[in-house]
């Protein structure tokens, strides 16, 4: 996207901000004429004539903003997020060297899809647009910001030089969580460093503060990566990978050594994979981070599972359930008996809507047990089973002796083997609830793969009540959410009929500070929910093909994920675009 006006000397420039403000009414006539006598009266030749515009914003008549506001509303740009509070990603300023945003007076701040959102302070320039798009090789989106904030912002992103820890602990947010009270402690019997002395002070607060930077920021994951000529930092914020502000190469085996001892595991054995956890209280907030080091070809690439315990309070609405949908899962997970499958790849929130599923029946009257590898949240009045292979704690194993100690209801973190399949599905048999999960595509996949594993048809016909199989799309950001008309391309890739369409609330986020720029904030989940009938059984009993058993169930009236997807764009919850990209190969 580029301005549609062409470019525009200097003068002319300037006397079209000036008819602009005085058709507005923010400029008299008689304010032009004195500022335009004042550039006159301009005689160093070592400074340019200063523009009439700057001399009435220096002299307070007419505001910056307004100006740039007058500018987006002619050119019909939006305007930039607030640049003061924006966090903009390491990849994405390197995108455009320093010298380039200071010339053209403009900051890159974040790619959506194959578009780089861009700030700039003179929509009139198209000159600096179109040598930034020969630069970054892709499509650009301007975005209105005044000036000043330009500046601001390229001395803030560009201007800091990290090669000292006090640098680059200014360039990560104090506090992390809203200035609260911040704490990282280990869990308990986690080593103590003995060999922690005052000159290693700055270190600690410096993993102190990319912790608690993540936390602040939302995200999921922290990933901590050792390259061959830098140490990357990146964040993983509802989905996608952020490169944050990286430590100096230097640092890397200091960083890593605290990270290490944080989460109980050995610093002195570098050629294994360890695990390890930490525990963080940020202001009144209790967080686990399940710690996961690999030696890689430059060192332990560590990545930080972020586990938050508020997030297994949600109702089926929070996870993403519309109204119907939630109705007919609260019936499904309501039963005394059977077995309820739950699939999609690794990240797909399947963990989280199963806990949500033990939050909704954990009552007193009911005994649940759940075993896991490892136990990622702790849930009160449940009894958790870590599955423990060292010993020989396996998930089949740790199932047999669950089903002594007379469960309701019983939770498998995931079914990997015959085994572990036949115990949950004896259990169901014998009377209890049993809950978890399988890796596959879709919903009615999992029949397959049950029978692939070596379950007999009968077995799973008759113990299996329902597979909902998922996937998370990104919401739109409430604060810059704005109503767009979807074009006939956009409606067709979703199949949304024409009266749907008409009476659909299409929207995207037009990027704001809240967002990071993104258009989106939080994710939720589309689902595709299959319910296993009589019909159902008898198909699965003959042991019919999966694309047999999904026609069947289409006619049921079971919705795909690309379907539930477009009721909850329709809806105005989530983009076309992103529900397109995460159903790309669901057929609908």
């Amino acid at each position: 996207m580029t301005p549609t006006s062409p470019q525009l000397p200097s003068t002319a420039a300037d006397d079209f901000i000036l008819q602009l403000a005085l058709e507005r009414g923010l400029l008299h006539p008689a304010q032009v004429d004195a500022a335009r006598a004042m550039a006159a009266r301009h005689t160093d030749p070592s400074t340019p004539v200063p523009r009439v515009a700057e001399l009435l914003v220096q002299q307070g008549i007419i505001q910056s903003q307004q100006v740039a506001e007058l500018l987006a509303t002619e050119f019909g740009m939006p305007m930039a997020p607030d640049l003061v509070n924006l966090r903009i990603p390491g990849d994405i300023l390197e995108l455009v060297p320093r010298a380039i945003a200071a010339r053209y007076r403009l900051l890159p701040l974040v790619r959506d899809g194959n578009k780089l959102r861009v700030a700039i302070a003179d929509p009139l320039d198209t000159e600096g647009i179109d040598a930034l798009v020969y630069i970054v090789k892709m499509p650009v989106e301007p975005m209105v910001a005044t000036p000043e904030e330009i500046t601001t912002a390229i001395d803030r992103f560009y201007g800091k030089d990290a090669n000292s820890i006090d640098d680059l602990l200014n360039n990560l947010s104090g506090g992390g969580a809203g200035g609260e009270a911040a704490e990282v402690t280990t869990e308990p019997g986690a080593a103590v460093d003995p060999q922690n002395t005052e000159a290693d002070a700055p270190i600690v607060k410096l993993v102190h503060q990319i912790i608690l930077e993540a936390i602040a920021r939302r995200a999921s994951d922290i990933h901590i990566e050792p390259l061959e000529k830098r140490f990357r930092v990146r964040y993983r914020i509802d989905g996608v990978l952020i490169e944050v502000e990286n430590p100096p190469k230097r640092l890397q085996l200091s960083i890593l050594s605290r990270l290490k001892i944080m989460a109980n595991i050995s610093i002195a054995e570098k050629r294994i994979p360890q695990d390890g956890r930490i525990q963080i209280t940020a202001g009144a907030k209790q967080l686990d981070l399940r710690v996961s080091s690999l030696p890689t070809a430059h060192g332990e690439s560590i990545v930080m599972r972020i586990l938050d315990k508020e997030g297994l309070t949600l109702g089926l609405p929070e996870l993403g359930f519309l109204s119907d949908d939630a109705a007919t899962f609260e019936k499904l997970i309501s039963l005394p008996d059977g077995i309820l499958l739950v699939t999609g790849p690794t990240g797909s929130g399947k963990t989280t809507t199963l806990y949500g599923c033990l939050h909704f029946i954990n009552k007193p009257d009911r005994k649940i047990i759940t075993v896991e590898d490892p136990v990622e949240y702790q849930l009160n009045g449940i009894n958790q089973v870590p599955v423990r292979h060292d010993v020989g704690m396996t998930f089949a194993k740790a199932l047999r002796a669950m089903l002594r100690q007379a469960p309701n209801i019983v939770m498998v973190g995931e079914i990997r083997d015959l085994e572990t399949a036949e115990i949950a599905i004896n259990a169901s048999l014998t009377g209890h609830m049993v809950f978890s999960t399988l890796h596959t595509n879709d919903a009615p996949g999992a029949v397959t793969r049950l029978i692939d594993i070596g379950v007999k048809p009968f077995l799973v016909s008759t113990s299996l009540r329902a597979i909902m199989a998922q996937r998370l799309v990104r919401k739109i950001c409430k604060h810059c959410k704005r109503p767009y008309n979807a074009d006939a391309n956009e409606v067709r890739s979703l199949n949304i009929n024409p009266s749907q369409a008409a009476s659909a609330t299409f929207a995207k986020g037009e990027g704001c500070a809240d967002c990071n720029a993104t258009g989106y904030r939080g994710r939720m989940g589309i689902f595709e929910i299959f319910v296993v009938n009589e019909e159902i059984q008898k198909l699965i009993y003959e042991h019919v093909g999966t694309a047999k058993l999904r026609e069947r169930a289409r006619a049921l009236g079971m919705r795909t994920m690309r379907e539930d997807g477009a009721r909850k764009v329709v809806a105005g919850l989530t983009t076309i675009d992103e529900v397109v990209s995460i159903t790309v190969g669901d057929a609908v």
